[in-house]
């Protein structure tokens, strides 16, 4: 029973890796027509930073931009 079971595990691992290898490819082939770009932000980050230069705090631009938090902490960081 638990070698069957290992057995699916590493069956379905070495699928998984097939799958994933595909993707790459299928992105790869997108990033060279020029189809795959991902996705558009939401927000720019300087406006994050200068509304933070004003004093306004972490909160206060979330929800001013309606952002998350992270959102804003990610743009500072950078």
């Amino acid at each position: 029973m638990r070698v069957q079971l290992q057995l699916m595990g590493v069956f379905a691992e070495f699928e998984r890796n097939i799958i994933r290898k595909r993707q790459a490819e299928c992105i790869a082939k997108a990033k060279a027509r020029g189809v795959y770009r991902g996705r558009k932000k939401k927000v720019d980050d300087q406006k994050i930073i200068d509304l933070k230069q004003q004093g306004k705090r972490v909160s206060e631009i979330s929800a001013a931009l309606g952002v998350s938090r992270m959102t804003v902490y990610r743009a500072l960081r950078r």
